[in-house]
């Protein structure tokens, strides 16, 4: 597997990126990230990657990608490799990209870091509460220990998933805005998947082996994966890559403190196109992650100078009225 280094020519060259699903329109919260992942880069005069996480076929469809590219334009924000852009670490759509997860999947395999998982989605539910109430659920290890013949026994009935085998002990690594964090894979999430039933490769083994190959240096990103970087440490170290800084923005909420989605169409970028200007949306969101003492019309590039004013050390940040475009439920 390539390094950073390799790829970007220089361990000096910051290189970040931008990943988003293509599975419906983007809200202001994906805006959000994306604007704090481009300042950034650009403040750091790095290069800045587009990655189109399209792994899902059920969920990801063409359309929203090219959607979510005219939005990202609309407000200002471009990238210096990805799609439309070329550059040597394509391709730039997950979907594309699967030889790799399987070469991956292949490398982990021989150190006998994966096995495969039998479980149903209803029977690991039984066997295990959320972890702290928050919908996650801890994967018990059933299945770590089946012998050959029970594996070649169940595999004649279900295709089964793959999961990694977390090591015990904790995570530790430093956020680039909230200082240092640790963290108990094994505890939290137990065994994790690397491939579903269905042959979709997970998130977890597919971002961390895109970060690597791509030479990404800092992933600026949304709160909600903070315990997730150290999933993905422990299948960089597993496949000797290096790791990026990874740093976390707070999460836009609304007046109920419920975190936006786009299942929801929470302030959906379409209608918000509709109601404000680049400029206009832009400076709102400054306003919002601290670049701005109150929303005033902003162009992306004008905000570079300004993003070390940020302040990413809140857990979330409620979105004002104004900008609300349904009203509360």
């Amino acid at each position: 597997m390539k390094t950073a280094d390799a790829v970007s020519g220089s361990a000096k060259i910051v290189r970040g990126r931008f990943a988003p699903s293509p599975s419906g329109r983007m809200h202001l919260g994906n805006l959000c990230c994306a604007l704090a992942a481009w300042l950034s880069v650009r403040s750091q005069n790095g290069v800045m990657l587009l990655r189109i996480e399209d792994l899902d076929p059920d969920r990801c469809k063409p359309a929203y990608a090219e959607q979510l590219m005219d939005d990202l334009r609309w407000l200002g924000l471009d990238w210096d490799e990805g799609p439309g852009a070329g550059g040597d670490c394509g391709p730039y759509l997950q979907s594309e990209r699967r030889a790799l997860y399987e070469d991956a999947l292949q490398t982990l395999k021989a150190q006998g870091k994966i096995y495969p998982c039998f479980c149903t989605r209803a029977q690991l539910h039984a066997a295990s509460a959320p972890h702290a109430g928050d919908g996650v659920f801890r994967y018990p290890g059933t299945c770590r220990r089946l012998s050959a013949a029970e594996v070649r026994e169940k595999s004649r009935t279900r295709a089964p998933a793959l999961r990694f085998c977390a090591p015990a002990g904790t995570v530790e690594f430093d956020d680039l805005f909230l200082g240092p964090q640790s963290f108990d894979v094994q505890a939290m999430f137990g065994d994790f998947l690397v491939r579903r039933s269905d042959g979709v490769h997970a998130y977890q083994l597919a971002v961390a082996v895109d970060d690597a190959r791509m030479g990404v240096t800092e992933v600026v990103r949304g709160r909600d994966l903070l315990a997730s970087t150290a999933c993905q440490l422990q299948l960089l170290e597993a496949l000797g890559a290096p790791a990026p800084r990874y740093g976390h923005v707070p999460l836009l909420t609304n007046e109920a403190g419920r975190r936006l989605s786009k299942r929801e169409r929470d302030l959906d970028v379409g209608a918000l196109r509709a109601r404000f200007s680049p400029e206009a949306l832009c400076g709102s969101l400054a306003y919002l992650l601290g670049l701005l003492d109150r929303p005033e019309p902003a162009a992306a590039r004008e905000l570079i100078p300004l993003f070390s004013k940020a302040d990413f050390s809140r857990p979330a940040i409620a979105v004002p009225e104004t900008l609300r475009l349904f009203p509360p439920q």
